[in-house]
C-alpha cells in the first residue's frame, strides 16, 4: 500500500499489521464514513490496483469485513452492506452490556493500580485536545475503555471486546474528528465525564459509575439503568452460588 495516499484510517497505528489487515482498516473507515455506498460491489482486482497490493490481501480483507456483517461475499463480488442504524444500536448495545459488567467485577478488585493507568491515559487525551489532535485523541479513548476491560483478566469478554473494537474504534475516529471541528466545547465534558469513570474505579461508587454511563452512552439512557440492575442480579446469583 502506498502511503503517499490520502487514508482515513491512520496508517501510523498500522506498523505491525498485515497488509490485508491494512486494507480491511482502510475499508471499514470507508464504508462507515459513507465512502463507499451499501448497495456498492467491490471487485477484487480494482481493489488490488487501487491498493497497490495483489489479490491475496485484498481477500483476506474481505473475509474480515464479511465476517464483521459489513459486505456480503457473493460470485460476482463483494456486496457493501454497511450498518444500518439498528446494527449500530446493538453495537452500543454490547459495549453497554461488557462496560456494566465490568464495573460489577472492579467492585470485589483493588482497583488503585487501574485508576494510577487510567488517569495516566486521560492527561495524554487532554493533551491531544490542546494540540487539536483528534486522532490521538480517538487513540487514548479506546485505550483507556480497553484498559478497564482487560483489567478483570476474563478471558471471553475481552474476545468480545477485540471482535468489537475494529468498528467501534472506526465510528470514535469519525465522530472525534467532527467533534474537534465542529463542537470543540464538547471535550470539555467528554474529560469530566472520564474523570468520574477513573473517581467511580478508585471509589467502587455505583452511583458514580451509573452517571457516568448515562454521559457515555446519552441516547440510551434506559438501557443503562436496565442493565446495570441485571449486572447487579447476576452478580448477585454468582454470589449465592458460591456460598
Amino acid at each position: 500500500m502506498n502511503d503517499s495516499k490520502d487514508y482515513l484510517y491512520p496508517q501510523k497505528w498500522l506498523s505491525k499489521a498485515s497488509t490485508g489487515d491494512r486494507v480491511a482498516y482502510e475499508l471499514r473507515m470507508r464504508i462507515l464514513s459513507g465512502l463507499i455506498e451499501s448497495g456498492t460491489i467491490l471487485s477484487e482486482n480494482k481493489l488490488a490496483a487501487d491498493f497497490e497490493v495483489s489479490r491475496s490481501p485484498i481477500r483476506e480483507a474481505l473475509k474480515i469485513l464479511a465476517s464483521e456483517n459489513i459486505i456480503r461475499l457473493e460470485r460476482m463480488g463483494a456486496v457493501v452492506i454497511g450498518l444500518p442504524e439498528k446494527e449500530i444500536e446493538e453495537i452500543y448495545d454490547v459495549r453497554l452490556l461488557i462496560e456494566t459488567f465490568v464495573f460489577e467485577r472492579l467492585m470485589k478488585m483493588d482497583t488503585t493500580t487501574l485508576a494510577m493507568e487510567l488517569s495516566k491515559i486521560l492527561e495524554m487525551m487532554k493533551i491531544a485536545v490542546k494540540y487539536n489532535d483528534a486522532d490521538e485523541f480517538s487513540y487514548q479513548d479506546v485505550i483507556f475503555h480497553e484498559t478497564i476491560i482487560q483489567s478483570i483478566g476474563h478471558s471471553y469478554i475481552t474476545m468480545i471486546w477485540t471482535n468489537l473494537k475494529p468498528v467501534m474504534e472506526g465510528f470514535i475516529l469519525l465522530s472525534m474528528r467532527m467533534r474537534f471541528k465542529e463542537k470543540h466545547e464538547d471535550f470539555t465534558r467528554i474529560i469530566k465525564n472520564h474523570e468520574l469513570y477513573i473517581e467511580a474505579i478508585r471509589a467502587k461508587d455505583r452511583e458514580l459509575m451509573i452517571q457516568s454511563l448515562h454521559e457515555n452512552f446519552r441516547d440510551v439512557q434506559g438501557k443503562v439503568d436496565d442493565l446495570w440492575r441485571s449486572q447487579q442480579l447476576l452478580s448477585k446469583g454468582v454470589e449465592l452460588e458460591h456460598d
